[in-house]
């Protein structure tokens, strides 16, 4: 029985941990785009700066869409099952990458094109936003209670290796088709995402259903409205843990998406450099995150949380002194600092999350508090940035929004503490109290 449960431990992890590094990079691979690529394609005869925003406002759609994306999988994840779920999340988010890849531009069908270009996006937000709470949930779910923090960061390597992924295809379709990347070389890594959907008939073929879902089954604790009943009872823990998760969108996004604009626009520093640089600081995360979640096992979730939250807050600014300097070096210990901080809290983020909740509610209320407060710290931290510099020609307004973002979060976080219900250490077990649920309804 122990063979079993590590077997299916092992094969949870590879799956999830799979979907999800794909999942992510779909998603990634549009913000490289929108930065380099789609301000020219589907947005021509504007300004340098116009483009650029606009490019940015189909980027933040994929945001806006993400707490649509836990609501609906939410649902289908508390009521039917984590699997199935997270399966119908990579199938979305494939087809819907892949249909990017074969998008005419602005030059081809005029105005539809950027209309289906919002449109695509915003299926990508609807995937990634149900799919985050499946992957992390499978995983924790199957760990040993001791073990979630370091298992359920897992999947959360989905991001780090998501994103060197896109960059390194990204940059690979640059060198191989300088001539023609604007025109067609620049769908070649869109279309690769395809892998996504053989990925989700594998998982739909392959992974069982978690034991702690299979508990609300059994015991016939299954919410008539999940997101209804999250919000009516947990409104505060859903809105705390919104908060505590906007520096993990604006800080991320800040140094993998808007310093590609920065650097390249407003420097004029080579695109290989910061992409390379942006690759990089992913790579460091990997190490990062994983010490982050083990040690969070140890000491507890939310003193790792400030750790890192505190240190994006500091190095805000030492950030943009060191990109402005245009040194290689200092731009890329600029952009891998930014991005190992943000590993330190996003590592235990997952099971701090997940343990806020029982199990009859958990992917519905760990996806909306996660999917909401990313949407608020991410989606418009590019647009916002380019326009504060634009208006002010200084950086200095652009880091204080980035710190002020931090403190949100800090603050949110502290809150926190203590306010866990869904693990031993934080409070009652999730089966026992889908028990008393189910004891009560009768």
């Amino acid at each position: 029985m122990h063979r079993t449960k590590k077997r299916s431990l092992r094969q949870v992890v590879m799956i999830s941990s799979a979907g999800s590094t794909i999942e992510w990079y779909d998603f990634f691979i549009y913000g490289t785009a929108a930065a380099l690529i789609f301000p020219q394609l589907f947005f021509p005869g504007s300004s340098p700066l116009l483009g650029t925003l606009q490019s940015f406002g189909t980027f933040a759609v994929g945001f806006l869409a993400r707490p649509l994306g836990g609501v609906i999988f939410g649902h289908i994840g508390d009521k039917i099952g984590r699997k199935k779920a997270l399966v119908a999340a990579l199938t979305l988010m494939g087809l819907a990458t892949s249909l990017i890849g074969l998008l005419p531009g602005y030059a081809q069908i005029g105005v539809f094109a950027p209309i289906a270009v919002v449109v695509l996006r915003f299926f990508q937000g609807i995937a990634v936003g149900g799919q985050w709470g499946g992957a992390v949930l499978m995983t924790i779910e199957t760990a040993p209670k001791n073990r979630r923090g370091l298992y359920g960061s897992f999947p959360q390597l989905g991001v780090p290796l998501g994103l060197v992924l896109s960059n390194v295809v990204f940059i690979a379709a640059t060198a191989l088709f300088q001539d023609s990347v604007s025109s067609w070389g620049w769908r070649i890594p869109f279309l690769f995402s395809v892998a996504l959907i053989f990925i989700a008939y594998y998982a739909h073929t392959k992974l069982e259903e978690t034991d702690e879902m299979e508990q609300v089954h059994e015991q016939h604790a299954e919410s008539k409205a999940p997101v209804i009943e999250v919000l009516k009872e947990h409104f505060g823990i859903v809105a705390l843990s919104s908060g505590a998760v906007v520096i993990a969108g604006s800080a991320f996004y800040m140094y993998s998406v808007y310093m590609l604009s920065y650097g390249t626009t407003v420097l004029g520093l080579s695109r290989g450099l910061v992409l390379w640089s942006v690759v990089a600081g992913a790579v460091f995360q990997v190490p990062t995150l994983l010490g982050a979640a083990a040690l969070s096992d140890r000491v507890g979730r939310t003193r790792v949380y400030l750790v890192g939250t505190i240190g994006s807050i500091i190095w805000a600014f030492p950030a943009f002194l060191l990109i402005n300097t245009g040194n290689p070096a200092l731009v890329a210990v600029c952009i891998i600092v930014g991005q190992m901080l943000f590993a330190t809290f996003y590592g235990p983020q997952a099971a701090l999350f997940a343990e806020l909740f029982t199990a009859r509610l958990r992917y519905s209320g760990a996806s909306l508090g996660y999917q909401t407060g990313v949407m608020l710290g991410g989606a418009f931290t590019p647009i916002i940035a380019t326009l504060v510099y634009s208006e002010t020609g200084s950086w200095v307004p652009v880091a204080l929004f980035l710190a002020a973002t931090g403190v949100i979060s800090l603050v949110c976080v502290i809150m926190l503490r203590g306010r866990g219900q869904g693990t031993s250490d934080q409070g009652s077990a999730a089966d026992s109290a889908s028990a008393a649920y189910a004891e009560k309804s009768r």
